[in-house]
């Protein structure tokens, strides 16, 4: 397939996102930009966050991880032990942190640790948020980019830097007026495109294999792909630990994240924004399968193509093709142009929504939050404005540093980084909204605040690194932003007093 064709496909796509940005920024403010100014459609909300929920990681990593039985947490369908967790999560969101932040009125999550602890406790809550969505944002593109760098831009001759750059400054291009406003339609019109590009992949390789779903899931049984619960107390993939630990993922990693709630308090009200979240999470069960479901396909269709597969390898032509390579490379290797054109629009539409609102709450969090931007009445919407913008551009060549490191690094299943380093980042903000939430006691706050969650953070990456020795080979996987989150419990606790009775 020509690398120059595909090359023009992914810029008319970014050229049909920015009309779409332009229509929706026009008349845009400040309020357009953080919160659509609460008008935006529950329906288009719910519909979009799918997009965002699953980016390129879903899209490339999930179905590689089917048949690599390399690693200790997922095998065969495994992961949907994790998606089991995320259903039981996002039901917490829709009836426990949702109705807090209509009830507060909140433009910015984190100025609930103001309103409950104090100063130090929201500076501290942001400043996590603005750390755990860096990376896991920059993680997820990354994982996209090496994508279309390896398999179109290095045959142009294209170093990784300036494709790194290009995507960033077409990402830049079409968040930098409208905000949330832009995305709510923007990730609209990409999880459409992604959907499609998933399901005629199934649907393609389901009829080149002569199966339909039935005999799919039988061929796909015998193989050993089928299974789901992992019943090894021992494992990181125990399946108690991971529905449990997926369930805490969608609290914290969307739930106490202020891209995907700015989303949804965008909403006109309450309940619709519920609907939006039930919605949401019923339509990511049925989506996650669907995407597992094409990972065993992958595996049956390049074992008839070459491929000489050992379990913790996939050889195609003397490269190990397992993992995240496998879907780039059955699709745009082995599959006719027309499904390769399909697969390249479905990847960067799964890249731009988890990259667009990761730059936009990033911005917004760290103007409300960390600036005062909202607050200050000496400053003018002109100026308001121009910080905002000095601000999002920063943020851009923050994200393009991180991509350049993880580039560095390398890895192979980008999916299991990016749930590792969840259970680091966001247990600190798991431990601070649960102690704000299931406790009425006061903390003292100040540097105290920040110091626990990084003692507690240490703690965790002791006890997960030095596990196997402690406790008699018990391996902490998935659950340590449980483990974190509690530790920053205690911590808070240490640090609180009973309130003072009202006479």
């Amino acid at each position: 397939m020509s690398s120059g064709l595909l090359f023009l496909f992914v810029v008319g796509y970014f050229l049909l996102l920015l009309g779409v940005a332009w229509y929706t920024s026009r008349k845009s403010d400040n309020d357009s930009f953080f919160i659509g100014n609460r008008s935006s459609n529950w329906m288009l909300v719910a519909f979009g966050m799918i997009g965002t929920s699953l980016s390129g990681v879903t899209f490339v990593s999930v179905p590689g991880t089917v048949g690599d039985f390399s690693g200790e947490s997922f095998k065969g369908f495994a992961y949907f032990q994790v998606v089991i967790g995320y259903f039981i999560g996002y039901f917490v969101i829709a009836y426990v942190l949702l109705p807090l932040y209509y009830r507060l009125n909140l433009t910015s999550i984190y100025d609930y640790l103001k309103q409950r602890f104090g100063f130090y406790s929201y500076k501290t809550g942001s400043i996590f948020f603005i750390i755990s969505r860096t990376i896991g944002a920059t993680a997820r593109l990354y994982l996209v980019i090496n994508v279309l760098q390896v398999f179109i831009l290095e045959d142009m001759n294209v170093p990784f830097w300036l494709t790194t750059l290009i995507i960033l400054l077409m990402i830049l291009l079409y968040t930098f007026e409208g905000g949330v406003k832009t995305i709510v339609y923007t990730d609209t019109l990409q999880t459409t495109f992604m959907l499609v590009g998933l399901i005629v992949c199934v649907i393609y390789i389901m009829q080149h294999l002569h199966l339909d779903l039935g005999s799919a899931m039988h061929a796909l049984s015998e193989k050993g792909y089928t299974g789901i619960f992992n019943t090894d107390p021992g494992s990181k993939g125990y399946f108690l630990k991971q529905i449990i630990g997926g369930a805490f993922i969608a609290i914290a990693m969307t739930g106490l994240d202020q891209e995907m709630m700015q989303k949804n308090i965008s909403v006109k009200n309450l309940r619709d924004s519920q609907k939006n979240m039930i919605t949401f999470s019923t339509v990511i069960v049925i989506v996650n399968f669907i995407f597992l479901l094409l990972g065993g396909l992958l595996y049956l269709y390049i074992a008839q193509n070459g491929g000489a597969y050992s379990g913790k390898e996939l050889l195609l032509d003397g490269q190990n093709v397992i993992g995240d390579k496998l879907f780039p490379t059955v699709a745009l290797q082995f599959l006719p142009r027309a499904i390769s054109i399909i697969f390249i629009i479905g990847l960067i539409s799964a890249l731009f929504p988890s990259a667009d609102g990761a730059l936009t709450a990033l911005t917004s969090s760290f103007c409300i939050d960390q600036l005062g931007l909202k607050r200050r009445s000496d400053w003018d919407e002109k100026k308001k404005r121009r910080i905002r913008l000095t601000v999002h551009l920063c943020f851009t060549v923050l994200f393009a540093i991180c991509i350049m490191i993880f580039w560095k690094i390398g890895n192979n299943s980008i999916i299991y980084v990016i749930l590792d380093l969840a259970g680091y980042t966001y247990g600190p903000l798991l431990g601070l909204f649960a102690f704000g939430i299931l406790s009425k006691r006061v903390i003292r706050d100040g540097l105290s605040v920040p110091i626990i969650c990084l003692l507690s953070l240490g703690f965790s990456y002791l006890l997960s690194r030095f596990s196997p020795v402690i406790f008699g080979g018990y391996q902490i996987g998935i659950e340590l932003l449980i483990i974190n989150g509690l530790l920053t419990y205690l911590g808070l606790l240490s640090i609180s007093k009973r309130p003072a009775a009202i006479n």
